[in-house]
């Protein structure tokens, strides 16, 4: 067997000229992170992987390793009749797995035979995601950002949807982490990526951009939801230009309750996040919310969570975090719709 190895440095910077990436983990792990555009081929499944380790450590390592063997030649043979019979000699896959490289190893032998030119990833999974926490911060750096602010409600994200819908470059920070970034901001039913899986989307999108031509981004704190910004993104934000949205309270409320339209048609999920501001508010005020919220009065309750919660805190944050706060240039789009943001937003690039 004559196969290609490749670090994982070499990997991330040569990803686009492979004909497919194979990540031969199983499920769980692939679903945790994997290279970015790879696909799933487990050479062991999650419970396959269950059933071999209960052998190796209950019997003996030579019968984990014959069972192992076996789930491994059914599993690559079904690969191959479900996704190999129709390529052409010119295909060429990158493959790994965990570290190790039995299991990528084990398919790329097979692939290897068959006569197609297979790369392997020294020290797998692993190593990709070691060499991409070290390249984050460089590439962050590499890009001149401009960042969105405004209070809670005042459009940043509509602004960024209608400069990505106009061809300019944004960092979408909280789309890439399927939350909206508050204690109200967990989507229903939509989970968050794991912290890895996260960085390896930043980074996916931070590598397509040109670096010389800037970048829109939000003013993220550290955390969004349950995952954390890269502090080399984090750096870079914080020293960039800040553009202010301004709009008035009767637009933000009417903007929060069009985005988070949810919260009006399941009262009870809005209390129970509400829930989670009784130690920075109060249990009598967060209690009167509640019970406002399910009186059907849930306009009066946004509108005292911006004043009183949202609005003090972010604009100290602005203040202490991001050093050209002070300087930020104001707009004021002509409304809250997306029609207003995209007015907005060919102003902005007509300038740029």
């Amino acid at each position: 067997m004559s196969l290609d190895r490749i670090s994982a440095a070499d990997a991330l910077a040569r990803l686009g000229q492979f004909s497919t990436v194979i990540d031969a983990r199983s499920e769980g792990e692939y679903a945790e992170d994997h290279l970015p555009g790879a696909v799933n081929w487990p050479s062991l499944h999650d419970e396959e992987r269950k059933i071999v380790g209960t052998r190796y450590k209950q019997i003996s390592q030579f019968e984990a390793k014959k069972l192992g063997a076996a789930l491994v030649a059914r599993n690559i043979a079904g690969h191959i009749q479900r996704e190999v019979l129709d390529k052409p000699r010119e295909w060429q896959p990158l493959l790994y797995c965990w570290r190790g490289g039995k299991r990528s190893g084990s398919l790329a032998l097979v692939l290897d035979q068959i006569g197609f030119k297979v790369t392997l990833v020294d020290g797998g999974y692993k190593a990709f995601r070691a060499a991409l926490v070290a390249d984050l911060p460089e590439l962050a750096a590499r890009h001149r950002y401009r960042v969105v602010c405004g209070p809670t409600g005042s459009g940043k994200t509509r602004l960024l949807q209608a400069l990505a819908a106009q061809g300019a470059q944004v960092l979408d920070l909280e789309a890439l982490a399927n939350h909206r970034s508050s204690v109200l901001g967990m989507i229903p039913g939509v989970a968050q990526p794991s912290q890895k899986a996260y960085d390896s989307r930043i980074w996916t999108a931070l590598r397509g951009f040109d670096p010389a031509r800037p970048v829109y981004i939000e003013s993220e704190s550290k955390k969004v939801g349950n995952v954390a910004v890269p502090e080399g993104l984090i750096s870079a934000m914080r020293a960039s230009p800040c553009l202010r949205i301004d709009l008035p309270e009767g637009e933000r409320v009417a903007l929060l309750l069009e985005d988070y339209d949810f919260f009006v048609q399941d009262i009870e999920f809005f209390c129970e996040r509400l829930g989670a501001l009784t130690e920075a508010r109060g249990k009598a005020l967060v209690q009167d919310w509640q019970a406002r919220a399910r009186s059907g009065d849930v306009a009066s309750v946004v509108l005292e969570l911006l004043v009183r919660h949202y609005d003090p805190g972010y604009l100290q944050s602005m203040q202490r975090n991001f050093t050209q706060h002070a300087q930020a240039r104001t707009l004021v789009p002509p409304g809250r719709s997306m029609q207003a943001m995209a007015e907005l937003a060919r102003s902005l690039l007509a300038e740029a």
